[in-house]
């Protein structure tokens, strides 16, 4: 079957904590898409580049040591440049769904609120990468981060699901802050309903933008 474009171009993000569920329910709403032969790209932060993956082995990984926040920061927008010009800023102007589990207020939220640089300089930075892009549309998986950390106990191999509770409790309020800056643009969702009620949900806000 032909896939199709969609009437309109539309960036769809996925942010949330560790253990938020946001990257099954991306994954979730790319099947969904798809299947209504509408043409969709799903994409990741860091990574989905072969620069950006290199990328996020090395910012990501315990093995990799002590890394300064500023060097994180430049970091993830290095492979975070790569893929707005190869990949999303191209599909965005063919008319395909762009839909990306983490983007910018990830490192707003993890870098600025979590690290505790400067919003100011992660945002300039953030800004230089993707040249102004913006989504459309933010979805924001929240769950309490004892809840979010227990959903990874088994998982010690990234560096930040590593770091210590306040750390985590930093990056939620950040989170919760960017989205009461921005309320037309985030969709903020309870991560802890089922998972079913949560696609629905999603689907529901993503329809109505899509189609109406």
């Amino acid at each position: 079957m032909k896939k199709k474009t969609s009437s309109k171009s539309l960036f769809v993000t996925f942010e949330g904590g560790e253990g938020s569920g946001k990257s099954l329910q991306s994954r979730i709403l790319y099947r969904r898409l798809s299947k209504l032969a509408i043409s969709t790209l799903l994409v990741h932060e860091p990574g989905s580049t072969p620069l950006g993956e290199r990328l996020s082995r090395l910012v990501k990984s315990c093995r990799s040591g002590s890394i300064s926040p500023t060097t994180e920061l430049l970091l993830f927008n290095a492979a975070r440049a790569q893929l707005v010009n190869m990949v999303i800023r191209p599909s965005l102007n063919s008319g395909t769904v762009v839909i990306c589990d983490r983007y910018t207020d990830s490192t707003l939220a993890y870098q600025g609120y979590g690290r505790g640089l400067k919003q100011e300089l992660v945002r300039s930075a953030n800004e230089i990468a993707t040249g102004g892009l913006k989504p459309d549309l933010t979805i924001l998986l929240d769950v309490l981060v004892c809840e979010g950390l227990e959903r990874k106990r088994n998982n010690n191999t990234d560096r930040f699901q590593s770091e210590e509770i306040a750390f985590h409790e930093r990056v939620r309020r950040g989170y919760l802050a960017l989205a009461r800056k921005d309320p037309d643009r985030f969709f903020i969702i309870d991560g802890t309903m089922s998972k079913q009620l949560i696609s629905q949900t999603i689907w529901q806000r993503v329809n109505q933008i899509l189609f109406n």
